[in-house]
């Protein structure tokens, strides 16, 4: 059987296309896998990428930046610890350049509304961080809106001014006279209730944004201090150590009384200030106070 020359050249040529077309399927099956294997690492690196562009900005952040500083300030901290001078002055310039913007907050917010009913304007209270050693926080007050005057028992305390204008009138403990309500200081011996202790006033401005970070100290710098909102204002607060009532830091409220029920004989003041400086203080359940917590919506802070 005679096998035609131009029948075998075609099954011959047809076989070779078939052979090349099956090469080429093979390929390109090949470069897609390929190339869908690279499409996939790509797609995967993605999400690794924004992840770590997003950790990135948190840790660039200025909040971020606050955290980690207080951290080294208070790593030895505990009650009644007080940071060197050096390290208050670091905490004190991180804070120091701290803006509304570096927290997510704006006057436009309702924390920062007077009530309509023109009740007792609530204060806002947002919650950033909190540890054994130290805590951040954030008061936001509307116009008028008071934090009574409280203590820091064996604390130390930072508080910024973000924006706004507040009142601050704060208070030391006198050590160096009689204090005891009862004393021969007063003009009756029930002039005051019992219990009153003798203060004297270390700070009664108006402090208006921006202005310098106010610190106060376990027994110095005006530890008991109280807040009134000239205008809305948000300061941000930071102790060190937090309140514990298991370890006897509770929080403490006061009412003032004039110095001036004391007798014009006495002359344990008056040597050493004016009578305008002193004020008796009386614990007392805080009054008119209503304080709300609320999301905090800033940059976020990196736990470490």
């Amino acid at each position: 059987m005679r096998v035609e020359s131009g029948l075998v050249d075609n099954q011959k040529g047809q076989k070779e296309k078939e052979i090349c077309e099956l090469k080429s399927e093979r390929s390109d099956s090949d470069g897609g896998d390929k190339g869908s294997r690279k499409s996939n690492r790509r797609r995967d690196k993605k999400p690794l990428m924004a992840a770590a562009t997003k950790t990135a900005a948190m840790e660039a952040s200025v909040i971020q930046m606050l955290y980690n500083t207080c951290r080294k300030v208070f790593a030895r901290g505990g009650a009644g610890f007080i940071p060197s001078s050096k390290e208050v002055q670091r905490l004190q310039l991180v804070l120091d350049s701290m803006t509304p913007n570096d927290v997510g907050l704006t006057p436009e917010m309702p924390y920062f509304m007077a009530p309509e009913n023109g009740g007792v304007p609530p204060i806002t209270y947002l919650h950033l961080y909190e540890c054994k050693k130290f805590s951040i926080g954030i008061f936001c007050l509307p116009p008028s809106g008071v934090i009574p005057l409280h203590n820091h028992p064996r604390m130390t305390v930072f508080s910024k001014i973000l924006f706004g204008s507040m009142h601050i009138k704060s208070y030391d403990w006198e050590t160096g006279a009689k204090n005891d309500a009862n004393s021969e200081n007063l003009d009756q011996l029930n002039a005051q209730p019992p219990g009153t202790r003798l203060a004297k006033i270390n700070t009664d401005t108006v402090f208006t944004a921006p202005c310098k970070t106010s610190i106060l100290y376990p027994a110095s710098g005006g530890n008991m201090h109280c807040f009134t909102a000239v205008t809305s204002c948000a300061v941000l607060d930071v102790l060190g150590p937090p309140y514990s009532d298991r370890e006897g830091r509770h929080c403490t409220y006061y009412k003032e009384f004039p110095y001036c029920s004391a007798p014009s004989s006495s002359s344990e003041l008056t040597s050493e200030g004016r009578r305008e400086e002193y004020a008796w203080l009386e614990e007392v359940p805080p009054e008119n106070l209503v304080v709300v917590g609320a999301q905090y919506g800033g940059p976020k802070i990196v736990v470490k």
